[in-house]
């Protein structure tokens, strides 16, 4: 069987599936709460206390209870025993919430629009505007259309009206060949020739991981880039208090990755979302507590339905950038360093020489602010906007035009 090509959204008939990585997450919260056994991981992977710990007040408040068990004369299973009597009254209220998103109607029907360049599973759509042209770059892990998610929320479909022609790059479902791709590849070749195609010098700005490749790419064509922006984009990976701790933790489960990128050339789905629920796992069991407590037809819930399929949702990440990003970014902290380099040339924002904008959400979990922060002191022309909001809800969330789509906007009109 040839390689699968998927390159718009899933579009799904009957109820949808429970992804795999919300109950894998569940029960990595309940045995970092009680010490019960985890689920089962590759025997590579670390066992579950050490993976990916509870936070620190987490761990205090866990060893304070403990504590005064023991000083009432408790056994210590008393505590899990209370825990999972707690876990299963409040787990009937995340159980409702699943069960309504599964059933919820809401379906994406918005069609693509037109691809004015495509290369391999690649392609630049053109979601129209008269004016100067931006160009979106998106992250490598997940689908290009959390900017472009419902009418009502999509940056895309309304950059247009405030006199932007808007572009996305929307990298596609990695095929035979991208599967041998690194960041080099993605960079160097794809992304390069992408900017060779749009309409003229444009506007760069890349979100998430697409922030990394965007100014690679505007250090490597500065002729095709006339300014560039930072959207919720890591650099310093050990940034913060807790980064070493967390990003030397992801680092660590790239043995136990292997086995699973072996058989195919990439990193599957499931694995990096489990990766990504396992930042926060209790708040997976939280916002479907919150989604049951919604009237199904309201503008939210169906907003809440739109970004949960948009997550379950995602790509595989061919194997090659899998280990550079886990090993080089995560591992040695290779951006922040100032040891990475894309064919040779060294990645340095402070090289950007030309107007820049870094929006960085003030509630990220995904990227913590000061990583991002790091990026925007070293840019020599740059304007930080902090936005309110989180990772994704600053460009797709209710409150997303206040919070990042008007404030790019100005900077766009003041270029």
């Amino acid at each position: 069987m040839g390689p699968i090509r998927m390159t718009g959204p899933l579009r799904r008939r009957g109820p949808r599936p429970l992804p795999l990585h919300l109950g894998l997450a569940g029960m990595r919260a309940l045995a970092a709460t009680t010490s019960l056994p985890g689920p089962p991981w590759p025997s590579a992977w670390l066992n579950s206390s050490a993976a990916w710990p509870i936070s620190r007040a987490g761990q205090a408040e866990r060893d304070r209870i403990l504590a005064a068990l023991a000083a009432a004369g408790h056994a210590p299973e008393a505590f899990g025993t209370a825990v999972l009597t707690r876990l299963a009254r409040a787990d009937r209220a995340m159980i409702a919430g699943l069960a309504a998103y599964r059933r919820h109607p809401w379906q994406r029907e918005a069609a693509d629009p037109p691809a004015i360049w495509a290369e391999g599973g690649s392609r630049m759509l053109d979601f129209g505007g008269d004016g100067p042209a931006v160009l979106f770059v998106p992250s490598l892990v997940n689908r290009a259309y959390v900017l472009d998610l419902t009418p009502p929320r999509s940056l895309m479909r309304w950059l247009p009206g405030q006199g932007f022609r808007t572009l996305l790059l929307d990298w596609g479902w990695p095929g035979e060949a991208e599967r041998n791709f690194t960041l080099t590849d993605y960079i160097a070749g794809r992304l390069e020739r992408a900017l060779a195609a749009a309409p003229g010098p444009v506007v760069l700005a890349g979100y998430c991981m697409g922030g990394l490749l965007a100014l690679a790419g505007a250090l490597r064509r500065p002729d095709r880039v006339r300014a560039l922006a930072l959207l919720a984009t890591p650099w310093d990976f050990h940034a913060g208090p807790d980064g070493p701790r967390r990003a030397r933790t992801a680092a660590a489960l790239l043995p136990g990755l292997e086995t699973m990128m072996e058989p195919t050339g990439a990193l599957p789905v499931d694995a990096i979302q489990s990766l990504f629920a396992l930042l926060d796992p209790f708040g997976i069991a939280q916002k479907f507590r919150a989604f049951a407590r919604l009237d199904p037809g309201s503008e939210r819930a169906a907003l809440f339905v739109a970004l949960e399929d948009w997550l379950n949702d995602g790509i595989p990440l061919p194997a090659p950038v899998a280990r550079q990003c886990l090993a080089g970014w995560y591992g040695r902290n290779e951006p922040g360093r100032l040891a990475w380099r894309v064919a040779g040339q060294v990645v340095d924002p402070a090289a950007w020489d030309g107007p820049a904008f870094a929006g960085i959400p003030e509630r990220d979990r995904i990227v913590p602010p000061a990583s991002a922060r790091a990026a925007a002191a070293r840019l020599r022309h740059g304007t930080t906007h902090i936005a309110a909001g989180g990772h994704i809800g600053m460009v797709a969330g209710a409150g997303a035009e206040a919070a990042l789509w008007q404030p790019f906007t100005a900077w766009l009109r003041r270029l």
